[in-house]
């Protein structure tokens, strides 16, 4: 007996443990972050496969004043045609704590007609913050991880060949300031908000740092008392971003995507004793065509007529009664035995939501 006991004593243990998650996967430190980059440039040495003048002509403009900054005065009223050069738009994210000469992978995407982007290679661009101030430089040959081919008005084409990737194309050429090093304390974001987790979140980091270290300010910021040296306070994070902390548990919601009649719903949700009639109506037009032809010599004309068989089916409707449930096999297995698409199911889940069966928050996207 002492056994059995014992067992089912470390079983629960383990399952507290399982339930449990390291701190920095529950919350954010509030300064350490990324930031996105967005620049413009100019992709050249196509194949044949850049914009046309004629409906891209900010890429002759810009191609025009490449060329009068690098010294190549280019008459006024020269037309320009830039087959072999895209106009593109170039994306990257800057990492937090990122130093000047440290590299970046860049996205560039056409922003004119080009075809694709395979073999050309990006000019020196700017990479700006939403402050405005350049924070990195993009340069290098564009990859494109497709392949298309075109002959006698055929076309295949593999992947999308107007957007590619310069693998460590950008350099941080300006650091982003943050206030990580400075202050007293430590901001931790939770990444959902709750009373309860922030509770449990101030409790285990004082129990590991002793009493008065962290305190909550509201459901989703705690504040940590941390040392001022720098290497003493990455220690300190290093133990804080470690600590076993069990969340609160997840509210019930049922996700329901109108459009595609998708449903996701997680485990808390929960299913009272209900009654469901369903059936359906469905409805087929065939359309025939018939061929009239007339006797020989009679003077009629050949006439086409069209006839429609119209056909309406419709399901008994039946009354199926589910049990309550608390487990999410077993709110499946209920929804699953009304025989229902996944169409109906939106309107099945509105109208349990509405008569208080379905024990959950009903999102529809």
């Amino acid at each position: 007996m002492k056994r059995i006991w014992l067992m089912v004593c470390l079983s629960l243990l383990a399952s507290q443990v399982m339930a449990a998650q390291r701190l920095k996967e529950l919350v954010n430190v509030a300064g350490v972050r990324s930031n996105p980059l967005l620049g413009y440039g100019l992709v050249v040495g196509l194949d044949g496969s850049g914009d046309k003048a004629g409906s891209s002509p900010f890429t002759s403009q810009s191609l025009a004043s490449m060329l009068n900054q690098l010294g190549v005065q280019v008459p006024v009223g020269t037309k320009l045609d830039p087959k072999n050069v895209a106009a593109v738009t170039l994306t990257a994210t800057i990492p937090p704590f990122a130093r000047r000469g440290q590299a970046m992978d860049v996205t560039v995407s056409s922003v004119g007609d080009a075809k694709s982007l395979r073999g050309g290679t990006l000019l020196m661009s700017p990479l700006k913050g939403a402050d405005g101030q350049i924070y990195a430089l993009a340069q290098g040959n564009v990859v494109v991880g497709g392949a298309g081919a075109a002959a006698g008005g055929s076309k295949a084409q593999v992947n999308h060949l107007s957007v590619g990737r310069i693998p460590a194309g950008a350099t941080v050429e300006r650091e982003v300031p943050n206030a990580f090093a400075s202050g007293e304390v430590i901001a931790l974001n939770l990444q959902e908000s709750d009373f309860t987790t922030a509770n449990r979140v101030v409790q285990a980091v004082n129990k590991e740092f002793g009493p008065g270290v962290a305190r909550a300010v509201d459901g989703g910021l705690i504040e940590v008392r941390a040392p001022q040296d720098s290497n003493a306070r990455i220690q300190f994070l290093a133990r804080l971003e470690n600590i076993a902390v069990e969340p609160a548990e997840v509210s019930p919601v049922v996700i329901v995507n109108a459009r595609t009649g998708s449903i996701v719903m997680n485990r808390a949700v929960k299913l009272e004793p209900c009654a469901i009639a369903h059936g359906n109506l469905s409805v087929t037009v065939n359309g025939n065509s018939n061929v009239s032809q007339p006797p020989a010599l009679s003077g009629g004309q050949t006439a086409v007529t069209n006839q429609a068989d119209i056909a309406i089916k419709a399901d008994g409707g039946k009354v199926l009664s589910l049990p309550g449930s608390a487990s999410l096999s077993q709110v499946v297995s209920a929804l699953n035995s009304v025989g229902a698409t996944p169409q109906d199911l939106v309107s099945i889940l509105q109208a349990m939501k509405t008569s208080g069966a379905l024990k959950a928050d009903l999102q529809i996207i």
